[in-house]
């Protein structure tokens, strides 16, 4: 499930995007909303929801042996 504040990774290999990672900002008719912050730059981008996929976060987790 993609909802505000949720990191998603763009799976739509035809767009220009494509693998990049963001925060969801807003969730609206099918339609999401995504920031993506790099260095001096930030862009607020808009996705049909079937484009984005959710991201598992990995930090802070310890390493089983």
């Amino acid at each position: 499930m993609i909802l505000p504040g949720a990191i998603v990774r763009v799976k739509n290999s035809a767009d220009t995007y494509y693998r990049f990672e963001g925060l969801v900002q807003r969730v609206s008719d099918g339609k999401v909303a995504v920031l993506f912050e790099g260095g001096n730059w930030d862009k607020l981008v808009t996705f049909r929801l079937s484009e984005l996929e959710p991201v598992e976060p990995t930090a802070g987790r310890k390493k089983t042996k």
